[in-house]
């Protein structure tokens, strides 16, 4: 581990095959906290790159568990954007799977944030300690199961407590989305940082992946936001691709960055319950612009705004909260 923690205090990059080494060596217990502690503020410090994220990406998808199901998408994204937000992915992924897309949720409870996805969803009373065949049996039956981190990636406890410590994101914010235990096809993920766009559409080219859109907003938020322009690198069939979405083109006519805020999971949860319920603000608008990007990587609409005005028709008449419903009594 010495040399590759030299080579990040040097600022230079590691390899594919370097930055392997340096995961087998985390992932099977065999650094000190010490040293995970160095190697993830030193990467973040450099700032990553596609190989240092692809040598993660491998080990931690050799050393995972499999869900076997087909057609499904995720929404996870990395994370660590600093903003609080409520838990827009996670909604927006319930929403989707009430209108019928079957959603493997990849995810964890709260690293960088008060409330992580893990969190909301069990303050919203649905299972996340599932093991795979019981992932697939929720999703074939309501069109949502979700693969909780730590239980997928047995190897990351290694690495948890050095996070937690950390306080705030690391390259395990970059490499979890690509790591689906489903080994999804179609996905939405959001970062934390501009710059990211491309080297997580690269990332996932090399996954077979057949649709994606990867998104990061002008006002630093790791969604599609209802207030500034969203960048996206669309990557479909091999090809990149790059969109703008404009809220002010969509009439979204949100009101202030601050309806977004988040709290504990609870706070979080009954935000959720509420948009589900029919309450039309910030919140159920921005969840519905990235329920939206779910349905265009689904195939399922091939117009974002048409796809936006089909969640909105969807979340505000109930049939969302019915079906968050079912999936609660599992």
């Amino acid at each position: 581990m010495e040399n590759f923690l030299n080579k990040l205090k040097n600022k230079e990059n590691l390899t594919f095959e370097e930055s392997k080494q340096a995961f087998e060596i985390l992932m099977n217990g065999k650094a000190s906290d010490q040293e995970i502690y160095d190697f993830l503020t030193l990467l973040s410090a450099k700032e990553e790159v596609s190989d240092e994220i692809g040598g993660g990406v491998y080990v931690l998808r050799e050393k995972s568990k499999r869900v076997n199901v087909k057609e499904c998408i995720d929404t996870c994204g990395t994370g660590g954007d600093g903003k609080n937000t409520l838990n827009i992915s996670t909604a927006s992924a319930l929403l989707l799977a009430s209108m019928g897309i079957k959603v493997a949720k990849h995810g964890n409870k709260a690293v960088s944030s008060k409330c992580g996805s893990g969190d909301v969803l069990e303050a919203l009373n649905i299972k996340i300690n599932l093991e795979p065949k019981d992932v697939e049996n929720q999703i074939n039956k309501n069109n949502f199961g979700f693969m909780f981190a730590p239980n997928y990636h047995s190897a990351m406890k290694y690495v948890g407590p050095t996070r937690k410590k950390i306080g705030k994101r690391t390259i395990f914010n970059m490499i979890g989305p690509l790591s689906s235990p489903a080994l999804v096809e179609r996905q939405v993920v959001g970062v934390f940082d501009k710059k990211l766009l491309k080297t997580f559409a690269n990332g996932l080219k090399n996954l077979n992946i057949k649709f994606a859109w990867i998104v990061n907003s002008e006002d630093g938020l790791d969604e599609i936001s209802p207030y500034a322009k969203t960048n996206i690198i669309q990557l479909k069939n091999g090809q990149l691709s790059e969109i703008t979405i404009n809220p002010s083109e969509l009439n979204i006519n949100a009101e202030n960055f601050s309806n977004l805020l988040g709290d504990d999971a609870k706070f979080n949860g009954n935000k959720i319950i509420e948009i589900f319920t029919g309450k039309d603000n910030d919140f159920s608008k921005a969840v519905c612009l990235n329920a939206a990007a779910g349905l265009i990587v689904s195939e399922k609409h091939d117009n974002f705004n048409k796809a936006y005005i089909n969640a909105r028709e969807h979340i505000l008449n109930g049939n969302a909260f019915k079906h968050l419903t079912n999936i609660q009594n599992g």
